[in-house]
């Protein structure tokens, strides 16, 4: 068993989806799960209509013409006009109608419930081009899959009850073939929860782990693992094999090839991971394994809108463990993730990426303790497997906030960049 996964980017139009058909003949007759995302930037899309309809402002026309986005895609992989899949995708926009006229202030919740239609209406039309084209595949609701707490917007997978439904719903013969939405799943109410932005690698990891896959393809735009986005950088190297503890700590920082939850259900089961091209399949790409290897070419991450919190003690006296420990214990209720820290006697400064409403409430909370600084709209930089030279290449001539080092790796607060590669 294989896993495959898409996301957006391979499925943006007619051509595309044509492409990932081409991909999944290619492999045949082996039995896969595949993972498909929303089309192109279609979560963009409904979080935008979602924010205009909370706000009373006019969305329709936004609407219709997401709608007419998808049903063109399915008249150029379709050419009967009266061809099923254009029913099937007009039911889907009628749902997501009805739904937006019932959601509420429970940003969360209807967040979830809207957005999950653009995994519906692409898995909708993918699976039915591929069966257009004989190469058949059952097309099962991740929702009945991927089990998870209520916590919306950040799901928290349900072990035992996913790794059931899981075998329960894919236990077919064994040359049956699978496609699933990525991004979603639901609580045990039936009540859809996303996994996190970017969640559709996550996905095709839990489900590779429940049913002990031989391996995860992650279809991508970029022909393997690079050591820097190569948007931000332009001496971009790619890497061949990289170990499970490199790419856990390379997605921690923020690379964003692959999903930060991503690797740790693979790494338990030994489950090699490749990331490959989907514009040049043919290409090897990167596995990432249970595997040593000697230092990487060093990989230079980009992490935009971070912000510099700092805690100062209003009694001047030290920062001690009990401080400490209340700013984590908010840090945890309102889930935000610390992305560097440093303590001095009389204060303590994290790196976060910029909690935005969150903040007021942070100083709301912890005002009676300290004496809070704050400096937004920066960018965090680190260098895995570092040189000097590298360093001294990028700080040079930045004002730096806040800068940390270790054996292997460097990190720099930067206040508004303005270095080039």
């Amino acid at each position: 068993m294989k896993v495959f996964k898409f996301g957006g980017a391979s499925v943006r139009d007619a051509n595309a989806v044509r492409n990932l058909a081409g991909i999944v003949r290619s492999h045949h007759p082996a039995p896969f799960v595949i993972v498909v995302s929303a089309m192109g930037k279609s979560t963009n899309e409904l979080e935008s209509i979602l924010s205009r309809k909370w706000s009373d402002t006019h969305f329709q026309d936004q609407l219709n013409k997401f709608e007419e986005y998808h049903l063109h895609i399915c008249s150029e992989l379709f050419s009967e006009t009266n061809h099923p899949v254009f029913e099937k995708v007009s039911k889907l926009f009628q749902a997501l109608r009805d739904s937006l006229k019932t959601v509420s202030k429970h940003f969360e919740k209807d967040h979830d419930q809207i957005v999950s239609f653009g995994e519906l209406i692409s898995t909708t039309i993918v699976q039915t081009y591929l069966n257009h084209t004989r190469v058949a595949y059952k097309l099962v609701d991740a929702r009945e899959i991927i089990i998870t707490d209520s916590n919306y917007g950040e799901g928290r997978v349900r072990w035992d009850l996913t790794t059931k439904a899981i075998n329960d719903k894919l236990n077919y013969p064994a040359d049956t073939c699978f496609l699933t939405q990525g991004f979603i799943g639901a609580d045990d109410s039936g009540n859809t929860v996303t996994l996190g932005r970017e969640g559709s690698d996550y996905t095709a990891a839990i489900i590779a782990h429940c049913l002990e896959a031989d391996s995860v393809t992650i279809w991508k735009d970029v022909p393997g693992v690079l050591n820097a986005d190569p948007s931000r950088w332009n001496e971009t190297t790619k890497y061949e094999v990289i170990s499970y503890g490199e790419a856990a700590e390379m997605t921690y920082y923020g690379a964003s090839v692959i999903h930060p939850k991503t690797i740790r259900p693979l790494a338990v089961k030994k489950i090699p991971l490749i990331v490959k091209s989907f514009q040049n399949p043919e290409k090897k790409g990167t596995r990432i394994a249970d595997v040593q290897h000697e230092a990487l070419e060093p990989a230079v991450i980009f992490k935009p809108n971070q912000c510099l919190i700092s805690f100062q003690v209003c009694d001047f006296s030290f920062i001690n463990e009990s401080k400490i420990s209340l700013i984590f214990h908010l840090f945890e209720e309102f889930n935000i993730q610390v992305n560097m820290m440093q303590s001095s006697a009389i204060s303590f400064s994290v790196c976060v990426d910029n909690p935005d409403d969150k903040m007021k409430n942070i100083i709301n909370s912890l005002s009676a303790e300290f004496d809070i600084f704050y400096n937004d709209q920066l960018e965090l930089i680190t260098i895995k497997n570092y040189r000097q030279e590298l360093v001294d290449r990028i700080t040079r001539n930045q004002e730096v906030l806040l800068e940390q080092r270790t054996r292997r790796n460097f990190q720099a607060l930067i206040y508004k960049p303005t270095w080039e590669s």
